[in-house]
């Protein structure tokens, strides 16, 4: 307390000067309301002159001349009531946070008390300098306490508990900050208060009392930013609410528009949007950010806007357009473009209506753009639109299997389409093993059927299940119809191939859909063989089930069917819990698809439940039954085995490895069932721990097919592939007929470091690809593989290294 006693002059000058910045702050401060600006500033100013009120007394205290006699006096009688004006003040501004932030009505009756009592002792300040009640000064002109001094400091004591006590109270109607600056300024002055009548000599209270004006202001300022950041918050969360509801009508009446477009056509339903949807996902595999595809999704969804200007007839036309009518088609982007056009802040708009059926040779109309003089929106949604156009259904066909479309979307690059963005919906078409990007149709969900009745075979057939390594289940009841029974009310399976994986009976569309049916098993047991090479059936007893007891006497037969193929053997057991029928198929090949359908005669089935998740077979589970058939046998074998690849790599030579240069010579021939571009050759270049691909560590660096295609199969790597059709190439057909008669090939392959460059010509198709690979494997390898295709007399030169032995395969 020395201390305190010897520094508080200095520290009242500190405290006064803090005041006064406090005051110029409040006064220039543009965020609180006029009426708590003025409680705020009588705050401050009678805490600062309230120190230089008590530091004068310090000073005049005990001077006789009559500056220190009127100094003293005046000095003693504004501490006493400044601390009173700043006590008031304080209540004041409690008054104003309970009213305004608290939204109370009323002011709180113990701040009003409050007041009274503070006004009071005003009062009895004013009336002590005239009877000595609160101080007297001796001959000496210095300060003594009188007997009514206590007085001086319980009313400020007494003011500062009701304050506290109505803080307490009405605590949950303010802001944390506040609560806790309102608690500390009372509790810290109360404490003060008590300490003062104990300690003499120092100015402890009004100290405390400034000190806490101080702070007041200080947590005041801390409330307002954090309102001012509530606010910004709000407005901003407000503005983006707004953005939402803009941006969510445009979208609706965008999506209302292609609607009402794809309604004048009753073969283009859902067109628009999804159109929409597959130019979105080719932007995004071309890396988009994200306003660029939110553009081109809505340039998309209206990009056949200019439909509303033709005639109703001729868009439903059942039969072919005449020249007249096509021309008029023709004319739908310019409508599209002279409606979107007019929309100023959305001008890409207009773009996928007035470009959309410009082709990349330069062939395509409105306007016969070439290349990239075809705005990139237009580029992307011509494939996206195109390809939809082939996977849906139309007046005069059936959506397209996946297969033909791939194929045409091959056959279009460089030409109809942007290669780069056809590469991508390639890509995904590649992914999409299930065939989700297309039309959605009305069919039953294939994992349950509920009813399907069957007078004749062909006459009700279900979707085809496939036949895989991995065994399918089914059960099903059947019901023979009334006037039918024994073998004439039987259910019975069709086991096909086709591109839509459905039974077809017409000649027409079984040639467009190479539809093969291997034959027809009947649930007794007869069976009628069509193209597969061997059907072998035995009936076997059966002790009987749980399955079976289900229906005894309700005229139900119920019928458990398991299927399963390695290669070219497929499986099929079909029990009815009393006996069992196993038939043994042995399938053309080991290339073409396996599927079965349910049908029958003169029967009902019923409650159809499939899981096609069962347990993976074996090689050695199905019994041969025919010798496998292999188009390799006999053929000249190289430096490394011969090897036939009945489908999507399911086989490759051993690995090469890869220094300096290699040359890779070998003859190819597609399989007898191949029939589409890329049933053909790949290079593989990869690394792996046995150098096998597949091997442990495997990471592949590029896949490169003989018809051009490619990809980048690890992050690690860069591919920068060039392509080029010499005047040797004809035309795609020509191409797949020389694969089908078989050609010899020669691959080169060059490494130099992390750098691979991979060159080949076939048939007028000049490839040449650099591998840039960012890290460093231990040993790059090259193979072989490919699409139902053999590859024979594979011979390996190399140059600039030494003996260099193939992988083991």
């Amino acid at each position: 307390m020395d201390y305190l006693r010897q520094t508080q002059a200095d520290i009242m000058l500190v405290l006064i000067g803090i005041c006064g910045v406090i005051t110029l702050f409040i006064f220039l401060t543009n965020t609180m309301s006029a009426k708590r600006k003025r409680i705020l500033i009588l705050l401050e100013l009678s805490a600062m002159f309230l120190l230089i009120a008590d530091r004068r007394a310090y000073i005049f205290r005990g001077d006789p001349s009559p500056l220190g006699w009127w100094g003293v006096r005046i000095s003693n009688f504004l501490v006493f009531f400044l601390i009173l004006v700043i006590i008031y003040s304080f209540n004041l501004y409690l008054e104003d946070l309970f009213t305004t932030e608290g939204k109370m009505k009323q002011v709180p009756r113990r701040l009003q008390i409050a007041g009274v009592l503070t006004l009071v002792g005003m009062v009895l300040v004013i009336l002590s300098q005239f009877t000595g009640f609160y101080y007297t000064f001796d001959s000496m002109n210095r300060y003594q306490r009188a007997p009514g001094f206590i007085i001086s400091y319980l009313i400020p004591f007494s003011v500062f508990v009701l304050q506290l006590s109505a803080n307490l109270k009405y605590s949950e109607k303010l802001t944390p900050s506040i609560r806790r600056s309102i608690l500390f300024f009372s509790l810290a002055c109360i404490i003060a208060s008590i300490l003062q009548v104990f300690f003499y000599g120092i100015s402890l209270n009004n100290l405390t009392i400034v000190a806490m004006s101080a702070l007041l202001y200080v947590f005041t300022l801390q409330d307002m930013t954090k309102q001012i950041e509530q606010a910004r918050v709000q407005e901003i969360n407000f503005y983006r609410e707004a953005q939402k509801k803009e941006h969510a009508m445009f979208e609706q009446t965008a999506e209302a528009l292609a609607n009402a477009i794809d309604a004048k056509d009753k073969y283009t339903r859902g067109h628009s949007s999804r159109v929409a949807q597959y130019s979105l996902q080719i932007a995004r595999a071309a890396g988009k950010n994200d306003e660029e595809c939110e553009k081109i999704y809505f340039a998309a969804l209206l990009h056949d806007m200019g439909k509303i200007g033709v005639k109703d007839s001729i868009l439903n036309k059942e039969g072919k357009l005449t020249p007249e009518e096509f021309a008029e088609i023709k004319m739908h982007p310019v409508y599209g473009n002279q409606i979107l056009s007019s929309i100023q802040q959305s001008p890409y708009l207009s773009i996928g209506a007035h470009y959309h059926h410009e082709r990349y040779d330069g062939k395509g109309y409105p306007d016969g753009l070439k290349g990239e003089d075809i705005p990139e929106y237009a580029r992307i949604i011509a494939v996206a639109d195109s390809y939809d156009a082939m996977t849906s259904k139309r007046s005069y066909r059936d959506p397209l299997p996946q297969q033909i479309v791939r194929e045409e979307l091959v056959k279009g690059q460089g030409t109809q389409f942007d290669p780069f963005y056809a590469k991508i919906m390639l890509q995904l078409l590649d992914k999409d093993t299930e065939y989700h990007l297309r039309e959605e149709t009305q069919e039953p969900d294939e994992t349950f059927i509920n009813r399907l009745q069957c007078e004749s075979i062909y006459h009700n057939c279900t979707v085809g299940f496939q036949i895989t390594e991995q065994i399918t289940r089914i059960r099903l009841f059947s019901k023979a119809d009334p006037e039918f029974s024994g073998e004439e009310s039987l259910p019975s399976l069709i086991l096909f191939d086709a591109l839509d994986a459905r039974v077809h009976e017409e000649p027409a569309r079984q040639q467009d859909l190479c539809y093969l049916e291997y034959g027809q098993i009947r649930f007794d047991g007869h069976t009628q063989r069509g193209q597969a090479r061997k059907i072998q059936t035995r009936v076997l007893s059966s002790d009987g089930s749980e399955w079976a007891a289900i229906n005894a006497d309700s005229g139900l037969t119920p019928y458990e069917i398991e299927a399963v193929r390695f290669r070219d053997h497929g499986m099929i057991r079909i029990s009815d819990g009393h006996r069992s029928v196993q038939s043994i198929i042995a399938f053309p090949d080991s290339t073409r698809f396996s599927y079965f359908s349910l049908t029958g005669e003169h029967c009902t089935l019923s409650n159809i439940r499939v899981d096609s998740h069962g347990e993976t077979i074996t090689a050695d589970f199905i019994p041969r039954i025919a010798e496998e058939i292999s188009h390799i046998a006999g053929m000249p074998e190289g430096d490394i085995p011969n090897v036939q690849i009945d489908g999507w790599r399911t086989g490759a030579t051993c690995g090469i490895p890869v220094e300096d240069q290699i040359t890779l010579t070998f003859h190819t021939k597609s399989l007898p069932t191949a029939r589409l571009i890329w049933h053909c050759p790949f290079v593989v270049l990869y690394s792996s721990a046995n150098g096998e691909i597949g091997g442990e560590g495997y990471r592949e660096y590029l896949l490169l097919r003989l018809d051009g295609e490619n990809w980048d199969s690890d992050s690690h790597v860069e591919n920068s592939v060039e392509i080029h059709h010499t005047q040797e190439f004809q035309d795609w057909n020509t191409w797949k007929a020389v694969n089908q008669a078989g050609m010899d090939c020669t691959v080169s392959i060059r490494r130099a470091k992390n750098t691979v460059t991979v060159s080949t010509q076939n048939q007028g198709i000049a490839l040449s690809s650099i591998t840039a690979i960012k890290d460093e494997p231990d040993c790059i390898y090259a193979a072989l593989t490919g699409d139902q295709v053999v590859l024979t007399n594979i011979r390996i030169s190399r140059t600039g290294t030494a003996d260099i032995s193939p992988s083991d395969p």
